[in-house]
């Protein structure tokens, strides 16, 4: 079908959703929900499935069988606005951070010039709804982990320049001027929260017009940066402590501030952070699978291609243990009722974990996400919400707030 008739198609099966619930119709129908997700504009605001761009062997316009996120699997998810990760772990060699971010961030510029029938570069909100209804796949890119400005005002801005916009002030491990919450394991903490350079790092993100992000962040850190930012905050890829005890993860305390300060807690679909029943047994299997990963780590030491590839086979022959949509969906409903449903959105970290929740499996289920939470009483104006339009107003508020 071609576009025009495919939106118009999906715009008139949307138009009926909200006379289809208020009749008493429930639950609504399969054709309703795929309506109302492909008629919405979708963002995720965290994928690490960059340095795969700078892999010449794998190209993401085929389908692929392992991993979460292509080009074929992105369309049928109806997934229209991409945060691409710019990440690497800790460099001991001065400069060696920002080289890499340099050459990754140069890699999905790249990729969205090999691609121009099907993705645009987009710096704003206006660029994001102008490439969406054009219909293309809007890609923009964050830096997961402030240690990679190496302590650098300058690198923020240059990073900025090249199409980040927003920026997660801590990976899993603190930094000189931040306290990680961690991942598996939670850091001692070194300075108490932000220190006063972190807080200049905070200003110059609200100046740039750059997303300050509080995911991976300590309690400490993630309350300092509420209080020093002049404008909203996400979590790009946190779920929620009433359910999953995990520090990665948002207690209510925290859903509340964020969305008093008209934030917003992008839901991460790693089983691990979902389920703590799941927890133990990913836990055992890494441990189970260290002295490979250990041997990959050296082996492939300098070359995050061949490190990529390495880890993407040993995974793929492993039963790796998953969550239920159900508790997906439980994060999603938890967040809506204590953040509020303008507070709420997806932050996937596809290809960034190995498990994500039966029926959940990669970027093309995405419609699933609209249909539960349509069958869970979410009116459609609240799942259009979350499935994008509560970032798109962050973004558009910091934007907003920027140039002072």
């Amino acid at each position: 079908m071609p576009w025009a008739r495919q939106v118009a198609a999906l715009a008139f099966l949307a138009g009926s959703i909200a006379c289809l619930l208020a009749c008493g119709a429930a639950p609504p129908s399969e054709d309703v929900a795929e309506a109302l997700h492909f008629d919405s504009i979708v963002v995720d605001t965290h994928a690490d499935t960059t340095p795969h761009f700078q892999d010449p062997q794998w190209h993401f316009d085929e389908r692929h069988r392992s991993g979460h996120v292509d080009l074929p699997r992105m369309r049928e998810g109806g997934l229209d606005v991409q945060f691409w990760s710019i990440y690497m772990g800790k460099r001991p060699q001065p400069g060696s951070a920002i080289r890499e971010a340099l050459e990754r961030m140069d890699a999905v510029h790249e990729l969205v010039r090999r691609y121009p029938r099907d993705l645009a570069f987009a710096g704003s909100v206006a660029e994001i709804r102008r490439a969406v209804a054009q219909g293309k796949i809007a890609c923009l890119m964050g830096i997961e982990g402030g240690h990679i400005i190496e302590e650098s005002l300058p690198a923020v801005r240059s990073y900025y320049r090249l199409g980040a916009r927003y920026m997660t002030l801590t990976h899993s491990f603190n930094t000189s001027w931040a306290d990680s919450a961690g991942t598996s394991k939670t850091p001692a903490p070194e300075h108490g929260g932000l220190t006063e350079f972190g807080e200049q790092v905070v200003h110059e993100m609200n100046r740039l017009g750059m997303m300050v992000d509080i995911s991976h962040v300590s309690d400490d850190t993630f309350w300092d940066a509420l209080r020093v930012s002049r404008a909203p905050l996400i979590a790009s890829h946190s779920s929620v402590r009433a359910i999953a005890n995990h520090p990665r993860n948002l207690s209510d305390e925290m859903l509340r501030a964020l969305a008093s300060k008209g934030g917003v807690v992008m839901i991460n679909f790693y089983s691990g952070y979902l389920d703590p029943a799941v927890l133990p047994s990913l836990h055992t299997l890494y441990q189970r699978l260290e002295p490979q990963l250990a041997a990959i780590r050296r082996r492939t030491a300098g070359d995050t291609v061949a490190r990529i590839r390495a880890m993407s086979t040993l995974f793929s022959d492993q039963r790796v243990p998953q969550t239920s949509l159900e508790k997906l969906l439980d994060h999603f409903d938890h967040a809506i009722a204590v953040a509020g449903p303008d507070h709420v959105g997806i932050g996937a970290d596809f290809d960034g974990v190995i498990s994500t929740p039966h029926g959940m499996d990669d970027v093309s289920h995405l419609p699933a996400l609209t249909r539960g939470l349509l069958a869970r009483g979410h009116s459609p104006e609240v799942v259009r919400n979350v499935l994008g339009e509560n970032l798109l107003r962050v973004m558009a508020e910091v934007e907003a707030a920027a140039g002072s």
